[in-house]
């Protein structure tokens, strides 16, 4: 069992079972680092509670919002920082201690690998060791030397000053904990205990800054230099059968979906759904006699395909040709418990399938993911109002195209004002798919419709006629069931021919 930080995506995440692999290891899961501490601290927890996982280790940090009870650990939202930790209270100290020689001796140790080693060393040191002491001495003789002779760094430092240094630090840490616990739907008074994780939360304004913002005092029971281990290892024991009654439910990250007509990002698997999971969505051709569907999958949380990640692209051939809309292309999103992602195509008219498994094959830095959500969030609105626009304009072309075809279809079955008063309603329409504004595509598509009405009432009345005849046959009804089908989505593929 092999634990990652919660905020890796798929490749990350294939790449730390390869790497396992490689190594020598039989890799059985990939488990959240959050969701491992939660197993380490609740495992005989008999009540439901909310619990939120405080994750400050060395490089990065990470909250979640789990769910345990009864032996079922569930994660509800995760978040955090990817690059903010440990290391960055180091660089703070360090940075003082240079400043500070450079003060007292005029001499600037930057360039110095050997003497910023050891400001490193003596930067860790005072910081663990003000955890349990209110003041520290830095002493390190000898630390480089000029023309004068060596020189040395001996200086005090309390804790009062040490806190006064990191707290910008600290207060950085409250945000995604705001964020984490909007996106589980609970507020902070729902928080019945918080558990702390990682060397980091040892220090004292850590712990008090925690306490102030979820209103509690933090669970500390545990080591939280060996919490992630041991949940690994509780976790090693389920699989193995030496633990049992104890259920682990983890969550995606991020946003899955593809791109669809008109460059929108439709979700298939939205961001903190419970994993393993596995959706299916039934799509369709764009355009008359295309024999293939291309399939960009996506990561993110923006509402068009241009503003997300792309994980890959892949194309489903051989498709029948047929008009738009009949073709029904059902693509299928698969999230193992690993949190590895497996896309399958099928034509379900031919049973012809396209599968493909996202791997590592483009790395991300993981401050892109962190950003990624940010921007959605920023760019709500505007991402909204430009579904909105074009989600109005597929409405409208497709409702043009289906009363072209039933106009069509119908031939000299319809009286010829009705006939030229839709012609004339179907001209102006085309004239607004120019258009980006949401009212007006749908003001142009209401009066089709209005118009379209009149159409189906005809073809209606002269169905039931031939059917009073004995005819049996109504060209309308099969028509408009298959131009309607409310489980088929236009969707924007290319025609690789």
């Amino acid at each position: 069992v092999i634990t990652v930080p919660a905020y890796f995506n798929d490749g990350q995440r294939q790449a730390t079972k390869d790497a396992g692999r490689i190594a020598g290891l039989d890799v059985k899961r990939i488990v959240n680092e959050p969701t491992a501490a939660a197993l380490a601290y609740g495992l005989d927890k008999k009540k439901h509670e909310k619990i939120a996982v405080y994750d400050f280790g060395g490089g990065t940090f990470d909250v979640s919002i789990l769910e345990v009870g009864e032996n079922v650990v569930e994660v509800l939202a995760t978040g955090g920082d990817t690059h903010l930790g440990g290391d960055n209270v180091d660089e703070v100290l360090i940075q003082w201690l240079v400043d500070n020689f450079k003060a007292e001796t005029g001499v600037d140790v930057k360039g110095d690998p050997m003497a910023m080693q050891r400001l490193k060393e003596a930067a860790e040191k005072a910081k663990i060791e003000l955890s349990s002491a209110q003041q520290t001495d830095v002493n390190l003789p000898f630390l480089t030397a000029d023309q004068s002779g060596p020189k040395h760094l001996n200086v005090s430092l309390t804790r009062a000053k040490f806190e006064q240094m990191i707290a910008t630090i600290v207060e950085k840490t409250l945000a995604p904990c705001r964020q984490v616990i909007k996106d589980a739907g609970l507020s902070v008074d729902e928080i019945q205990e918080v558990l702390l994780v990682g060397g980091s939360t040892r220090i004292p304004l850590v712990q008090q800054k925690v306490k102030d913002f979820f209103k509690r005092e933090p669970n500390r029971t545990v080591n939280p230099d060996e919490v992630v281990a041991i949940g690994a290892a509780v976790q090693g024991g389920v699989l193995a059968g030496d633990v049992k009654d104890v259920l682990l439910l983890d969550v995606t990250p991020l946003t899955l979906g593809i791109e669809t007509l008109g460059g929108v990002m439709t979700k298939l698997i939205e961001r903190n759904t419970t994993i393993p999971t596995k959706k299916s969505q039934v799509f369709s051709t764009a355009a008359d006699s295309q024999t293939s569907v291309e399939i960009n999958v996506l990561q993110g949380e923006r509402d068009m395909a241009a503003d997300n990640r792309q994980l890959a692209r892949f194309t489903l051939t051989d498709i029948p040709s047929a008009p738009r809309g009949v073709p029904q292309v059902e693509v299928t999103f698969d999230i193992d418990a690993n949190g590895i992602l497996s896309v399958a195509a099928k034509d379900l008219g031919t049973g012809k399938e396209q599968k493909l498994r996202v791997e590592a094959a483009t790395k991300i830095d993981e401050k892109d993911i962190d950003r990624m959500v940010k921007e959605a969030e920023a760019n709500k609105d505007a991402d909204k109002a430009r579904r909105e626009s074009v989600e109005a304009k597929n409405q409208l072309d497709s409702l043009i195209f289906s009363t072209e075809k039933s106009l069509k279809d119908a031939g000299d079955k319809v009286p010829a004002d009705v006939k030229s008063d839709l012609e004339s309603a179907l001209t102006a329409a085309k004239s607004k798919l120019d258009s980006n504004s949401p009212e007006e595509l749908k003001t142009a598509r209401e009066t089709l419709e209005q118009k379209s009405h009149k159409l189906a009432e005809i073809l209606y009345k002269q169905a039931s006629a031939d059917q009073g005849a004995g005819a049996g046959q109504g060209p309308g009804a099969g028509q408009g069931q298959a131009q309607h089908d409310p489980n088929v989505v236009d969707a924007e593929f290319e025609d690789q021919k």
